[in-house]
């Protein structure tokens, strides 16, 4: 299970109770990573004619690869990280021919790209981010997946039961709070933009698989932050990257920068070269971005913690994930965490509001509370500042985004998880080629540079807030909105 904030009083928190291939937020009982059948397409044996056709394949086939070089994509990114404000990132997609746009969540805690469909029933039409939702149309160019394709089978561990030469490849997800999505996978033209030069990009487009959203229940079809759906940057073959991959059109590594500052921030497909970054390895065959987390230090001193801490068996490591708001820990890690946090406050007084604990500060928070430092292994850290976890709301309010209650495991070990809350105002870099994750303090708000393969060229890719039109503002309510995509963690 999942962690959840404690209470009923949190908007969109969202929990996955079905089990399903975090891959495809399907269900599926397969792995997470999904196996695709694979045959020699060339015969090793046959006659003179066969063999002459074999050696002229290869040399076409050589030509084909050599000639699929990998580019660099520049996604737009919209949002506000901050608990008080939205919690959450998108970017705008195009599907379909002709092109059209939709808004979806970026987060690599799931796999699959999904959107609503037309005629859906239950799905938002107005959002309250001040943004224009559309439902995909599959009558366009798009093709229906069929229960018996590669796709569906290698994702579903099998043909279904119930499959039929004319059904289609169908999901269900059904959450915690009772709200579910239903649909079904679709072929289509994804358009993007390809980076071209400094701050230039020009359109190009793929054609890949994804799910579109037949019906929303419950609270999924709220329209206080309603979107077109969500743009999962997972490491399953069924991903948007993999399949991008796939096609030669980038290579497996893809870069965020979330600006709480300024809004928006960097998102772009593609090898980072600046700033460079220190990584870490992932933990193999995990199907999220699992790394070792070594020890948690708060002002310097490291905490004492029993051995093996942050290791449960078979699911080892710590999540990096950014679709997930705030930061969860361990019972015995938070307290141990906010003891040392609240050292020299003794006497303060914490009070539950909405289920986060709070507390009454004036000054700043930067110079009365310690820094906490995560440690990796290959010596690699992430450092939060008191303002990244000390959360204003209210004047002099202060609460603590750090939630009491890890990622719970279906063998009932809690492992830590790190969201947004400690992953803004950071570049992370995400290189699944050579499986490794790393991150550098940055300002969100400027440029990096990224290789083109295809020329050896670098070029700029700059800043976007795709939301600058816009800005919640929930000062004068207790209404703390979290769009937390955590599903994905129920298998392991």
């Amino acid at each position: 299970m999942a962690p959840s904030p404690r209470g009923s009083s949190f908007s969109r928190v969202l929990l996955l109770v079905l089990a399903l291939s975090v891959a495809l937020l399907a269900p599926v009982p397969a792995a997470a990573t999904s196996v695709f059948r694979v045959r020699r397409k060339f015969p090793r044996h046959g006659g003179a004619e066969e063999a002459e056709e074999h050696l002229a394949g290869l040399r076409r086939h050589d030509g084909r690869r050599h000639g699929r070089l990998l580019g660099a994509v520049d996604l737009p990114l919209g949002g506000v990280g901050l608990p008080t404000e939205t919690g959450l990132y998108y970017t705008r997609i195009e599907l379909g021919a002709p092109a059209k746009g939709y808004y979806v969540q970026v987060d690599t805690g799931s796999d699959i790209l999904w959107v609503n469909c037309i005629r859906c029933d239950g799905c938002p039409t107005r959002s309250g981010l001040g943004i224009e939702l559309t439902q995909y149309d599959p009558a366009g160019n798009g093709s229906t997946v069929g229960c018996d394709q590669e796709f569906c089978v290698a994702n579903n561990g099998g043909v279904p039961p119930t499959c039929s030469s004319d059904s289609p490849c169908q999901f269900r997800i059904t959450y915690g709070d009772g709200s579910s999505t239903t649909g079904f996978y679709v072929t289509d033209f994804l358009q993007y933009d390809q980076v071209s030069g400094n701050g230039q990009t020009t359109p190009s487009n793929a054609s890949i698989t994804f799910g579109c959203g037949a019906q929303l229940g419950g609270d999924l079809g709220s329209s206080s932050q309603a979107l077109d759906g969500i743009l999962g940057f997972g490491q399953s073959n069924s991903s948007v990257l993999s399949q991008l991959a796939d096609a030669g059109k980038v290579p497996k590594i893809f870069a965020h920068c979330l600006d709480t500052v300024h809004g928006g921030g960097i998102f772009a497909i593609g090898n980072v070269v600046q700033p460079k970054v220190k990584t870490t390895p992932l933990v193999p065959n995990m199907p999220h971005y699992n790394v070792n987390l070594k020890g948690i230090a708060v002002g310097g001193a490291t905490l004492q913690l029993p051995t093996n801490t942050f290791n449960s068996g078979a699911n080892q490591g710590t999540i990096i994930d950014s679709g997930t708001t705030l930061a969860y820990l361990p019972e015995s890690v938070y307290k141990t965490l906010m003891a040392a946090v609240f050292d020299k406050y003794q006497d303060i007084s914490i009070h539950n509001i909405n289920d986060f604990l709070c507390f009454q500060f004036s000054g700043s928070v930067d110079d009365g509370f310690p820094m906490i430092t995560f440690s990796f292994e290959g010596d690699l850290t992430l450092d939060v500042y008191p303002h990244d976890y000390l959360f204003q709301n209210g004047n002099d309010i202060y609460c603590i985004g750090f939630l009491n209650g890890g990622l719970q495991t279906k063998d009932g070990k809690d492992m830590v998880l790190l969201g947004d809350l400690v992953l803004s105002n950071k570049l992370v870099v995400y290189d699944l080629e050579n499986q490794v994750i790393g991150w550098t303090a940055y300002n969100c708000s400027s440029s990096i540079k990224i290789e083109d393969d295809k020329t050896g060229s670098t070029y700029t890719v700059d800043a976007h807030n795709i939301s600058s039109g816009w800005k919640f503002q929930w000062h004068n309510s207790w209404i703390l909105l979290f769009v937390i995509t955590i599903w994905r963690y129920i298998i392991f």
